[in-house]
């Protein structure tokens, strides 16, 4: 498989089905389309079972989010019957940061979060904020610094305060030796430019949610970073183009994500009538990114896993 292998390495760096329901799995013939299989011929067909994921990593839940205030538990347990055993929730406010380290601190072995602000708002990290964040970051529970970076897409907040947030939150990263939870979203100069300044004193990180091409990937993998895939891949409209990228991805600098409760995979069948998306669909992502690998699902189940446990911290005997 041709790979996208980093020039240099300076550093390391988002199914509970019942047993009439039914998941949708991506046809190679062509891109993009889907076939339909039920749940239960898994479980029943020794050959559908033995590609049956476990142990799954969920890299990018944001758990903290409202709309799962009402159900959170239940999200959980599907999530583990979905063999989503482990998941990092995300912190992108001050408010959801302090949710998720509470989280962690009810079940240690299942989650890790991170610490952040995104850059919709970075406007809000003044010096009290960032002197806070500083103090979350600080904390067993949070496993990277983040999310952070840049979004020129929406423009929520002004650029200069989303650049200032980021140095400030990638040199929080630097002193607290973790790694970063990275988002960028057409401001792909700015953000590399910015990344270069400190790369090198980095310990690590993950580009969340990747959604751009194969320069970009090679340019985040040239700096040592991860590469996080989310539904997005699932789109037949927007993330066809990844079912390329991802074949370029080295197997042990690829993560997958769900984003929940955002990017719902668009090839699941039927589809959710809330469309809120979960961790119980990680399976879904797997499965369509292994297919347009070319690579058994176990087998990239296997590597995503350690791959999440090593940059994550994770007790790798949950």
């Amino acid at each position: 498989m041709p790979s996208l292998a980093p020039r240099s390495a300076t550093i390391l760096t988002k199914l509970s089905f019942h047993a009439n329901e039914t998941i949708a799995h991506p046809s190679r013939h062509p891109v993009g389309a889907a076939r339909a299989f039920r749940y239960q011929d898994l479980l029943h067909s020794p050959d559908q079972a033995s590609t049956l994921p476990a142990q799954l990593v969920d890299i990018g839940l944001n758990l903290a989010h409202d709309s799962f205030d009402a159900d959170r538990t239940a999200v959980v347990a599907r999530a583990e019957q979905a063999g989503v055993t482990q998941m990092v929730i995300t912190g992108s406010s001050i408010a959801s940061t302090r949710s998720a380290i509470e989280m962690v601190r009810q079940d240690p072995g299942r989650f890790r979060c991170t610490a952040g602000v995104h850059p919709h708002h970075a406007a809000d990290l003044d010096e009290a904020s960032l002197t806070e964040l500083a103090a979350l970051a600080a904390q067993p529970e949070v496993a990277a610094v983040g999310e952070c970076g840049l979004d020129y897409f929406r423009d929520l907040s002004p650029r200069n305060a989303q650049r200032a947030a980021l140095r400030n939150q990638l040199a929080l990263a630097v002193k607290l030796a973790k790694p970063v939870f990275l988002h960028q979203r057409d401001a792909h100069e700015d953000f590399i430019a910015i990344l270069g300044e400190f790369h090198q004193h980095l310990a690590g990180g993950v580009a969340h949610c990747f959604t751009a091409g194969l320069d970009e990937a090679r340019a985040y993998l040239d700096l040592g970073l991860y590469i996080g895939i989310t539904g997005w891949i699932c789109d037949e409209r927007r993330g066809v183009h990844l079912r390329e990228v991802v074949r370029h991805i080295p197997a042990d600098r690829l993560l997958i994500e769900t984003d929940a409760p955002y990017l719902l995979p668009r090839n699941l069948q039927p589809m959710p009538k809330d469309r809120r998306n979960e961790p119980m669909y990680l399976p879904q992502v797997l499965r369509t990114i292994a297919d347009a690998r070319g690579e058994p699902a176990q087998q990239l189940a296997a590597r995503t896993t350690a791959n999440a446990r090593q940059l994550f911290g994770f007790d790798t005997q949950s």
